[in-house]
């Protein structure tokens, strides 16, 4: 990995910074995406190596999700690798400034809009790599209500937002099938990290309660976004979906192209880019 650059969002906590620090310590150099300005100085300071660089912004807001992209896009004329990895979880149904339900705008949007402004940057041999999760599982997209309006549940939500990922995967990894750059999804487990904490209600509760019980470490979390992001075992996979650095196979939902092409469409509608 050596003078490479790598892109992450989420990166100054939890896996997204673990894998940050550990992809300097290989010699590349990071670009990391983080909401908070303190959080990410903090970050900065355990990255090795030098250049390193970070963009603020609020990834919940179209205007931000394209106002970052850009200003990564005109400072990094190359991007070997990035990493969507930012997201949430919320308690109660909360609306954005475009109308957008939050965790569906964070976890989902977001990697769309970000990916699609970076694409140009990607030349052949650099890997897309997105954070899903087996909360996918037991999930369906209703095209009819994607923002959630109705019957809201905090993890009922989050899990359509992890099946939006794999579906967004899919059908990312069919459009650049043939450029040279590949775009894979993970799952990292059950990962011990201050994800949840401030989602309010009975998550933060169920989430604080569960995690000493059934967690891993965030440093074995990352170990798959790293895997993806760095081995050349990989450097020609496209499209899939991993967990403990192998092959998984999600629901057949998360497999179903229809949906997936229905998805970005939407997407495309949503944010005005990506078609």
């Amino acid at each position: 990995m050596q003078g490479k650059t790598i892109v992450i969002t989420g990166a100054t906590s939890g896996i997204g910074e673990v894998a940050a620090i550990r992809l300097s310590e290989m010699g590349a150099r990071i670009v990391a995406v983080a909401r908070d300005k303190s959080r990410a100085d903090a970050t900065l300071k355990k990255l090795k190596g030098a250049r390193h660089t970070v963009h603020i912004a609020d990834l919940s807001r179209l205007s931000e999700m394209k106002r970052v992209a850009g200003e990564i896009a005109a400072a990094e004329p190359v991007i070997d690798v990035l990493m969507n990895n930012a997201g949430a979880l919320f308690n109660s149904r909360q609306v954005t400034e475009d109308g957008l339900e939050k965790t569906f705008a964070m976890n989902h949007m977001a990697y769309f809009v970000v990916t699609n402004l970076l694409l140009g940057n990607l030349k052949p041999g650099a890997r897309i790599v997105s954070t899903a999760s087996d909360a996918h599982k037991g999930a369906k997209l209703n095209f009819d209500d994607l923002q959630s309006a109705k019957n809201y549940s905090g993890f009922g939500v989050y899990g359509k937002s992890k099946l939006a990922n794999i579906l967004f995967n899919r059908e990312l990894a069919r459009r650049i099938e043939g450029t040279g750059v590949t775009a894979n999804c993970l799952h990292p487990g059950f990962v011990a990290t201050r994800f949840g904490d401030q989602s309010g209600g009975i998550v933060s509760v169920a989430v604080r309660v569960v995690k000493p019980i059934g967690a891993i470490s965030p440093e074995k979390g990352a170990q798959t976004m790293i895997y993806l992001a760095s081995s050349p075992e990989v450097a020609n996979v496209s499209g899939e979906y991993f967990y403990k650095c192998k092959l998984a196979t999600p629901t057949a939902e998360a497999q179903d192209d229809a949906s997936a092409k229905r998805l970005w469409d939407a997407s495309v509608k949503l944010s005005g880019i990506g078609a």
